[in-house]
C-alpha cells in the first residue's frame, strides 16, 4: 500500500489528520522518505549536514566526549541518535576509542552502519556517557497551526477530493498552550510548529541519562530569534539537494522539517540537569580547537606549496574549505549547539 492510500484511508475513516501524525507516515513510515529507498544523508541524497560536509566535524566533537569521559570516568558510552550513515561516528571514533551506539530508524542507514559499529533502532533505556543528536530535533513529528483572528488554530491534514489539503479545527489543549508559551506575539496569518514531541525526546533522554551529556545540533534558534521568521512559518521539504515540494503533495518523496525551536528544549531541561548551554556551531567548534586546527592545515598547505608538493596541497586545501564551511555565519556555523549535562 502506498503511503498516500494509507494517508487517504486513514482521513477517510478517521477524519482530518494531526499533521504530526501526517509527518510520522510521510517520514518514518516503512513506505516512507526514511523507511524505504538510499541513504538520505549523503551527497547522492537529499541533504547533507556538517559530518558530510567535513569529517573534521567528527574529529573536533571526539574532544568534547574525550573530555566527558574523563569527567565522568568509566563505564562510558557514546549514543548517536540519528546516526545516519555514520559520518559523524566513523571520524569521531578514529579520533577517540569509546564503546558507541548508533541509533537509526532508517534500515538503509542501519545496513551502512551495522559492519562497524553496534546498532539499535530505539535508544537504551539507560546511558552513562554522551548523547550526539546532530540535525535529528527537526524531523520529529510536530504540529502545526495558523494564527485566525487574534488565536492559534490548528491545521489539519484533509482531503479535497484526491487532493491533500490543510483543514482548520479547535486546537488541542497541549498545542495551545505550546504556542503561547513559545510561539512569540504572533501576527495574523502566522504560522507556529508545535514541537512537543522534541520535547518528549529530550525529557525521555534526560531521564535515560545517569550521567554525561546530551548534545543537540540543529538550525533553528530561540523563541525570540525565530520572531522575525513566524509570518511564512518555517516549515518546508527537501529533495535531491533543494527546497522540495508543498508538504502535503508529496508524501514520502521528501523530507520535512522545520527550525528547531531552543526556547522549548531549554525550557524542557531546565529542572532535569546540572547545566543548559546554548552556543553557536561556529563557537561550539572553535572552543574545541576547530580554528587551531584550521590554521594548522593552512601551515601545512602554505609548505606543501614551497616544496611543490600539489597534489599534497590540493589535499590540504579541500579539507580545510570543506572545515571553514562548518563555521560560516551566514550558514552552518549559524547552527545551534545546546549542550545539557548532568
Amino acid at each position: 500500500m502506498s503511503i498516500r492510500t494509507r494517508i487517504t484511508d486513514e482521513i477517510r475513516s478517521q477524519g482530518p489528520m494531526p499533521f504530526e501524525r501526517y509527518m510520522e507516515l510521510t517520514l518514518y513510515d516503512a513506505e516512507g522518505f526514511y523507511g524505504r529507498g538510499r541513504l538520505r544523508s549523503a551527497k547522492a541524497g537529499d541533504f547533507m549536514t556538517s559530518p558530510e560536509v567535513s569529517r573534521l566535524f567528527g574529529e573536533t566533537l571526539a574532544v568534547y566526549v574525550d573530555k566527558e569521559r574523563r569527567r565522568i570516568g568509566e563505564p562510558f558510552q557514546l549514543v548517536e541518535a540519528g546516526a545516519g550513515s555514520g559520518s559523524l561516528l566513523r571520524p569521531l571514533l578514529e579520533t577517540v576509542a569509546v564503546p558507541a551506539l548508533a541509533v537509526e530508524v532508517s534500515p538503509a542507514a542501519r545496513r551502512a552502519l551495522a559492519s562497524w559499529v553496534e546498532t539499535a533502532e530505539e535508544a537504551p533505556e539507560t546511558v552513562r556517557g554522551v548523547v550526539i543528536a546532530n540535525e535529528l530535533i527537526d524531523n520529529l513529528p510536530m504540529a502545526l497551526a495558523q494564527m485566525s483572528g487574534g488565536e492559534w488554530r490548528e491545521r489539519r491534514v484533509g482531503l479535497d477530493g484526491w487532493a491533500l489539503v490543510f483543514v482548520d479545527a479547535d486546537p488541542r489543549p497541549e498545542v495551545a498552550e505550546w504556542l503561547m508559551r513559545f510561539g512569540g506575539d504572533a501576527p495574523e496569518g502566522a504560522w507556529g510548529e508545535a514541537q512537543l514531541a522534541a520535547q518528549d525526546w529530550l525529557v525521555r533522554t534526560l531521564e535515560s541519562l545517569q550521567a554525561g551529556s546530551i548534545v543537540l545540533i540543529d538550525y533553528g534558534d530561540t523563541a525570540e530569534g525565530l520572531h522575525p521568521r513566524r509570518y511564512a512559518g518555517t516549515l518546508r521539504t527537501y529533495q535531491s539537494h533543494h527546497l522540495g515540494p508543498h508538504p502535503l503533495d508529496e508524501p514520502g518523496r521528501a523530507d520535512i522539517t522545520a527550525d528547531v525551536n531552543f526556547s522549548a528544549l531549554i525550557a524542557a531541561a531546565e529542572g532535569r540537569c546540572s547545566s543548559v548551554e546554548l552556543h553557536s556551531q561556529a563557537d561550539f567548534l572553535s572552543a574545541l580547537g576547530l580554528e587551531d586546527r584550521l590554521s594548522e592545515l593552512a601551515a601545512a598547505e602554505l609548505e606543501a606549496a614551497r616544496s611543490g608538493d600539489e597534489m599534497k596541497r590540493l589535499r590540504l586545501r579541500a579539507l580545510r574549505t570543506d572545515a571553514e564551511a562548518l563555521l560560516h555565519p551566514r550558514g552552518l556555523g549559524d547552527f545551534k549547539v545546546l549542550v545539557i549535562t548532568r
